[in-house]
């Protein structure tokens, strides 16, 4: 094994959340240079800077509206001088949207998660690709979900941005191999983060949610990260264009693990 990313740039998009900032710490682990992209409060994204500042390796807190083209262009021109031209970049802000079915949801609400989740990879991708044919060197990691495949109720802006961003994936991935780029989008299914809380803190919406997952429990963020990091390696030099499902086998539909 090489996971080894040592003199390599890598931008994570919500980097400094629950996952990102796991992504983003496993990145430095590897020897990567980490520009860690925010929203809001900059507090979270100067801590973890600080964090990998201290694994040996540069990092820099990156602020942007990734739905904005311009303040993604900004971004990636600030990583360009300050940081070192990108490598790798994992899109991995994203928002779950509002919770109401189809004809009830609000329509500007609704485009918002697909602005966040859709556009706003599109927007990095586009610029990361820009950098990385041209060397003709580059790993785009986009960050999907169980719900690529599976539909949930309630959530259907969600669902359509993440089935969207896998069919985006496999087309960037056709458009780029001729120039060595790689393009992938990994999937990741109940992971035990701060955003689901409320789920897993909850002993009968723990039990609920782990019937769902053929191994029964949920995922660990550093359970992820350590594939990312693979996909982003050289030992994944031959992938690209696909998605890869890290969910404990919650997309095998436990609820016919026993016959139909």
């Amino acid at each position: 094994m090489t996971l080894k990313l040592e003199g390599k740039t890598a931008i994570v998009t919500g980097g400094s959340g629950g996952l990102g900032s796991s992504f983003s710490l496993a990145l430095a682990a590897a020897g990567a240079n980490v520009g860690v992209a925010f929203i809001g409060n900059p507090a979270p994204a100067k801590a973890l800077v600080a964090q990998i500042q201290a694994l040996g390796v540069k990092s820099i807190a990156l602020e942007a509206d990734i739905t904005d083209p311009a303040a993604v262009k900004a971004m990636f021109n600030q990583a360009d001088t300050e940081l070192g031209i990108v490598d790798i970049l994992v899109n991995n802000a994203g928002i779950d949207g509002v919770r109401a079915r189809a004809w009830e949801v609000d329509a500007a609400k609704w485009r918002k998660t697909l602005e966040v989740n859709l556009f706003g990879a599109f927007h990095c991708a586009q610029e990361a690709l820009l950098r990385m044919v041209v060397r003709r060197s580059g790993v785009v990691i986009n960050i999907t979900s169980v719900h690529e495949v599976i539909p949930w109720g309630g959530y259907s802006a969600y669902t359509a941005s993440k089935a969207g961003l896998g069919m985006l994936t496999k087309t960037l991935a056709q458009e780029a191999a001729e120039f060595g780029v790689r393009v992938l989008a990994l999937a990741p299914g109940a992971i035990q983060t701060p955003i689901n809380q409320s789920v897993w803190s909850d002993p009968n919406g723990l039990a609920d949610l782990n019937k769902k997952i053929p191994m029964g429990r949920m995922g660990q963020p550093d359970e992820i990260a350590k594939i990312l990091v693979n996909l982003a390696s050289d030992d994944s030099s031959y992938l690209t264009g696909t998605t890869v499902f890290v969910d404990g086998g919650m997309t095998l539909y436990s609820d016919f693990s026993h016959g139909g």
